[in-house]
């Protein structure tokens, strides 16, 4: 049974996600600041945060820096605010999705959802992916160069190994959220660029190949 954690300081918009998850059985916990949050973030494992931006104490972009620190958890940010700009902060700090107050609980439930698959559609033992020196166990869900451990999100996870099943074809926006994310992804294709630009700059900072994820103008990009 998945078990996720919901942070906000919004008596009101915790119990309205509860409402809405429930109904799926998931096991839930609240958390009513960042700090509450990371405190059990140490003490317990779970499956999913949903984590507010707009809070006392640590506020979202905080929270999600420290708990990137201790965990590659998948982390949804839920905001009234919607613009470009907060949606790229989002992303490159780390989250793995942006939902924007107010929602319709279906577009909740399905991105809950999909975060959820991703984490867990690999069940057979030590399945391992090879490419370039880059060791990806999609059991564990690590990726491995070198003998080091990448710090990867679950989003940049699945980005590489997608890039390395299909190495050598150009993949689209389209193909790449359809692949990763599932039909019933609701937000932007443009989210992409932001998840290929922290997998690059990982992939850079652990001194691999800067071109591995290249970009085909017009297209999409791929990996040789």
């Amino acid at each position: 049974m998945k078990k996720i954690l919901i942070v906000d300081d919004e008596f009101e918009m915790r119990q309205l996600l509860r409402l809405y998850l429930q109904q799926e059985n998931y096991l839930l916990e609240e958390a009513e600041d960042g700090r509450e949050a990371y405190d059990k973030m140490l003490k317990n494992d779970y499956d999913l945060m949903i984590l507010d931006v707009m809070m006392p104490l640590m506020d979202g972009w905080q929270t999600l820096q420290q708990v990137r620190k201790i965990s590659d958890i998948p982390i949804m940010m839920l905001t009234a605010k919607g613009s470009i700009q907060d949606k790229v902060q989002g992303l490159s700090t780390g989250a793995d999705d942006y939902l924007v107050k107010p929602f319709e609980e279906a577009e909740l439930m399905a991105r809950v959802q999909a975060l959820l698959r991703r984490t867990h559609h690999h069940d057979r033992d030590d399945e391992v992916l090879k490419y370039k020196g880059i060791i990806l166990n999609l059991t564990s869900r690590d990726a491995i160069y070198q003998g080091e451990v990448l710090d990867l999100t679950q989003t940049e996870f699945d980005l590489l190994q997608t890039f390395i099943v299909h190495r050598g074809k150009v993949l689209s926006r389209e193909q790449l959220v359809e692949l990763i994310w599932g039909i019933e992804f609701m937000g932007e294709e443009r989210t992409v660029d932001s998840h290929i630009k922290n997998l690059r700059d990982k992939l850079q900072e652990a001194k691999i190949e800067k071109s591995l994820v290249k970009t085909v103008w017009g297209i999409g990009y791929k990996v040789e």
